[in-house]
């Protein structure tokens, strides 16, 4: 018996020729999704990247794999095509309803831990919202805020929003750098305010890795615009420093006015 027999008699019995191709996809299928794998891992290990972005890229291979895997079952079974369309059309729908807002969420993730915006433990503004990064999902990042809440933000919503990272790094060191504004009336002149601004700076300048920065960004008929830059080594230390800093600028300001009238 040659190999074309073998072939005849295998087309005799009903379905087995049917079974050999499935059986040959399901096999393909895993053997590529092994490989994308392992392709994956080592990617994502050369990048470190953290695990949650490996796992959505797996997740993501393994259902193109299982879709491609699922149309060639198709096709090998004989299914009509017109039926096949109908059907993966209802299904896509009723899917892409259901989970168009859970995918979204899921790539707008792997594109925040990918590219990098923020990292866990800076201190960002996004939109409305300022505070720590203490975690970083593939479907929500959490913020503490100064007022001590935990924000969760869907990734999906992150991407809608400017974003606003008061990480500096220079040559020798990381620092956060805060910025706030600061205005005031024309009660005071020019001179004075520098003196309580020198004051603030001094008083700081041996707690803070960095000079207190200040600069006129803004002068109207009525009012003085500054904005005053803070220097911090870890992002905990703007809750503290912050209000402490604008209460003394605050308080020498006030003390100056009274003097002066």
């Amino acid at each position: 018996m040659d190999f074309q027999d073998i072939l005849d008699a295998i087309a005799e019995i009903p379905y087995l020729l049917m079974v050999i191709y499935l059986i040959i996809i399901a096999a393909a299928a895993i053997i590529v999704e092994r490989i994308l794998t392992r392709q994956i891992k080592r990617f994502t290990r050369g990048k470190d990247l953290p695990p949650e972005v490996t796992n959505g890229l797996l997740l993501i291979a393994r259902l193109i794999v299982l879709l491609g895997a699922v149309s060639a079952a198709f096709s090998v079974g004989g299914i009509p095509a017109d039926w096949v369309v109908s059907v993966s059309a209802v299904a896509g729908a009723a899917i892409g309803f259901a989970s168009t807002r859970t995918i979204g969420n899921l790539l707008a993730g792997l594109y925040v831990m990918i590219s990098r915006p923020f990292r866990v433990q800076d201190y960002v503004q996004i939109g409305g919202t300022e505070g720590i990064v203490k975690e970083i999902t593939i479907n929500y990042t959490k913020i503490l805020t100064p007022g001590g809440q935990i924000v969760s933000f869907s990734n999906q919503k992150i991407l809608d929003q400017v974003i606003t990272n008061f990480r500096v790094e220079g040559e020798r060191r990381k620092l956060y750098c805060y910025a706030f504004e600061v205005v005031f009336d024309h009660s005071l002149p020019l001179a004075k305010l520098d003196e309580v601004f020198n004051a603030v700076i001094n008083e700081y300048s041996k707690e803070l890795p960095k000079q207190i920065e200040y600069k006129l960004i803004k002068l109207t008929r009525l009012e003085r615009t500054y904005r005053i830059h803070l220097y911090v080594k870890r992002p905990e230390d703007i809750f503290t420093y912050y209000p402490r800093v604008l209460d003394e600028i605050t308080r020498l300001w006030e003390k100056a006015k009274a003097e002066a009238s």
